[in-house]
């Protein structure tokens, strides 16, 4: 980038870049801790409004289904009006479903608090996705990604600790929704901030104008690769698995292992605690060394076997765990060895898979094709909770009878086996001649090896 008056080179410094990952981390905060926010309380929500565990499981279907609508034009919005703005509005509407969510007992505006959620926080997530590409590409693209979610996990992370330092107000179901509202600020806060750092680059530094971007129309979805759809392929597996399984993670660990509310919440932390850390690990794994196709497969091994083990293995000795400022816990060793593994191998898809998408897609179609991945994603999303849910239910899942929740747990292992087939088929076809160089492009050569 040249200053048009003096022909000098102005990039945005490291320092001003790390910064404004900071900003849009914080919007991602907020975001990640509004969706986790209504797990802690689905205990709450089944004794004392009576909800069944597939009404449980529309709280995140509806959630999926408005994200589905929102992102067949989300991607369009943020490459027609650029990110700021849109970081700015995605965050405003993340703040409005909080507070519609919490206000009221009635199932239906709850459900329609959650839908909101989901118009705001999918196109979020999107929009902050596609500015670091822009802030990062030819940099700490992946590592950059990595940073982010570790902060945005801090958010699930939050949530599932919420039972513990705030206790007094789990007494009901509606004060801890009231404290997600506090949390959305800070996701409007954060978006605010990136508006006004965007805004100070933009004077201070030659910054390139953005590419002519198109809309995203079915008719052109064949423009992209086999390799873009087995990338989106990977993301639906691991979100329809991961997601899923947290949303009923706090509910399974009361009923079928006996743990309290918070030792629940605290135990189902350890998952995006694990994915956080290790997220950067492997971005900043895979900037230097590439290999991606074979990392999600060994991922996806890992993944496979998760969900039976929590099943049938016996739960192992108890580890006790004092948290300052938190309290004293006491889990199975099986169940943290289970909740770490699922952490890791969450963990690479955003370390791999989402920058993949920057060198698989042309940058002016680079919200669009985001925005897609994000779009397929949630139709699984969609689908799963409530499944989830209404299998519970048929099988008459609860703390009388734990062997309910069996087979839900073989409809994550049958998703998680999808998860090595499709990373086989990015492998297969990145080593043929119509590859991208994901297993060979790093930031070391910045070339395709």
């Amino acid at each position: 980038m040249t200053d048009a008056g003096n022909g000098v080179t102005k990039e945005p410094t490291a320092l001003y870049r790390w910064v404004v990952l900071v900003f849009l981390s914080l919007a991602m905060f907020g975001n990640y801790y509004i969706y986790d926010s209504i797990a802690p309380v689905f205990d709450l929500l089944s004794s004392q409004l009576k909800f069944t565990d597939q009404q449980l499981g529309l709280f995140y279907s509806v959630y999926s289904i408005a994200a589905i609508i929102v992102l067949l034009i989300g991607g369009y919005i943020i490459d027609k009006f650029g990110t700021k703005k849109s970081v700015f509005l995605f965050g405003a509407v993340c703040l409005v479903s909080a507070f519609i969510t919490a206000a009221t007992p009635e199932l239906e505006i709850m459900l329609a608090g959650r839908f909101v959620l989901g118009l705001g926080a999918e196109p979020l997530i999107v929009a902050v996705t596609t500015a670091l590409a822009k802030w990062f590409k030819g940099k700490e693209l992946s590592f950059a990604f990595g940073v982010n979610l570790l902060i945005a996990r801090l958010g699930s992370v939050s949530a599932d600790w919420s039972p513990s330092f705030a206790r007094d107000l789990y007494s009901n179901w509606q004060d801890p929704l009231w404290l997600a509202t506090a949390f959305a600020g800070i996701s409007a806060g954060g978006a605010v901030l990136y508006w006004i750092s965007e805004n100070k680059a933009a004077k201070r530094y030659n910054l390139s104008e953005e590419e002519k971007t198109e809309k995203l129309e079915l008719r052109n979805l064949y423009k992209f690769s086999r390799s873009y759809w087995y990338v989106v392929a990977l993301c639906v597996v691991f979100y329809s698995t991961v997601f899923p399984f947290r949303a009923f993670a706090i509910k399974y660990f009361i009923e079928a292992h006996g743990l309290s509310r918070d030792a629940g919440g605290a135990l189902n932390s350890v998952l995006p605690l694990a994915a956080g850390f290790a997220t950067p690990l492997f971005g900043l794994m895979v900037d230097r060394i590439g290999k991606r196709s074979l990392f999600m497969a060994i991922g996806s091994m890992v993944l496979l076997p998760l969900f039976l083990v929590v099943t049938y293995l016996p739960a192992g000795p108890d580890i006790s765990l004092t948290v300052p400022f938190l309290g004293s816990y006491t889990w199975p060793l099986t169940l943290i060895i289970v909740m770490l593994l699922l952490g890791v191998a969450f963990s690479l898809i955003p370390a791999i898979m989402w920058p993949s998408v920057a060198y698989i897609v042309d940058q002016k179609r680079l919200g669009s094709g985001y925005s897609l991945m994000t779009l397929c994603q949630q139709v699984g999303m969609a689908l799963i909770p409530w499944l989830i849910g209404f299998t519970n239910d048929a099988f008459m899942a609860g703390p009388d009878n734990p062997s309910g929740y069996t087979p839900g747990m073989w409809i994550f292992t049958a998703l998680a086996s999808l998860g090595l087939l499709f990373s086989f088929l990015l492998w297969k076809t990145e080593k043929g001649p119509g590859g991208h160089g994901l297993e060979t492009i790093t930031t070391k050569t910045g070339v395709r090896n």
